[in-house]
């Protein structure tokens, strides 16, 4: 089984909503990293506010509308959530966007329909089943079989090469310990080019963004936990220069400081990138 999913990327609790989220079977996991389903229900006239800075991953999606892969993004988003929906989706490891794009970066804050052959129809139906394990279970397990079946047809040194760029996300995302893009290649025992290649095709963003993407998600996340934290120090951790740094990449991707941020009632239902697609 793959890591325990977690709810880093949404910047606001939940409200209005049930998520369930599952780590990828081991078969599967060098491919997703987690699998989450978020349902939700607001009475007439009632509506929430989701803010989300999603990871810095491609997300495919069934949704009632259809099938989709949402790509990685830059900016935080905000959607109001009204009525009742849906969504099953399965956070790709970059080793498992290639399955589904050869170009993630042309999905840089957008997403693509998808053609999944009964997939949607499959879902759909599984999402109806009274009894919410057992919807869950043939949701989730549909969308794995889907998975498998794209990694069965594809190109086997292709699929070596994306537990490169796996490594390369996993490095980003252990802690504020490398904090340059050359610390990373010489992490991995490659060339800074073959670094900014590898990030560009099984990615989508350059490393420099998925370092600034790490640790503002984690600066955000500590915020939220702690609204007297001391931001000096917290800048310092994280190696931003100073706080006057950390607070204006907080204005630029979530535009709040991290105080306004701290102080925001808004609400989010949880669930990954294009749970309930936002637009960003």
């Amino acid at each position: 089984m793959s890591e325990p999913p977690t709810t880093r990327g949404h910047l606001t609790p939940g409200v209005g909503a049930v998520v369930t989220r599952r780590g990828a079977p081991d078969d599967v996991a060098a491919l997703v990293r987690q699998l989450w389903l978020p349902q939700w229900s607001l009475p007439p006239g009632e509506s929430a506010e989701q803010l989300v800075l999603g990871y810095p991953a491609s997300n495919v999606v069934v949704e009632p509308a259809g099938v989709a892969l949402h790509g990685p993004t830059t900016r935080a988003s905000t959607r109001v959530l009204t009525g009742t929906g849906w969504a099953v989706g399965a956070l790709l490891r970059p080793a498992g966007v290639l399955l589904f794009t050869d170009r993630p970066a042309q999905l840089l804050d957008g997403s693509a329909p998808l053609a999944a052959g009964p997939l949607h129809e499959r879902v759909v139906r599984a999402m109806a089943a009274e009894d919410p394990r057992a919807r869950h279970d043939r949701a989730v397990g549909l969308l794995l079989d889907h998975v498998r079946e794209r990694a069965a047809a594809a190109d086997p040194g292709l699929l070596e090469e994306g537990l490169l760029a796996n490594r390369l996300v996993d490095l980003v995302e252990a802690g504020p310990g490398e904090r340059t893009p050359a610390g990373l290649a010489r992490r991995l025992h490659v060339s800074e080019r073959t670094l900014q290649r590898l990030a560009a095709r099984f990615v989508g963003m350059p490393p420099g963004l998925l370092l600034r993407r790490r640790r503002l998600q984690e600066a955000a996340e500590r915020v939220r936990a702690d609204p007297g934290l001391d931001l000096g120090a917290l800048a310092a951790e994280l190696g931003f220069a100073d706080q006057s740094h950390l607070t204006r990449e907080f204005r630029t991707v979530l535009g709040t400081t991290p105080r306004g941020y701290a102080r925001s009632p808004r609400g989010v239902v949880p669930g990954d990138r294009g749970a309930v697609r936002p637009r960003r």
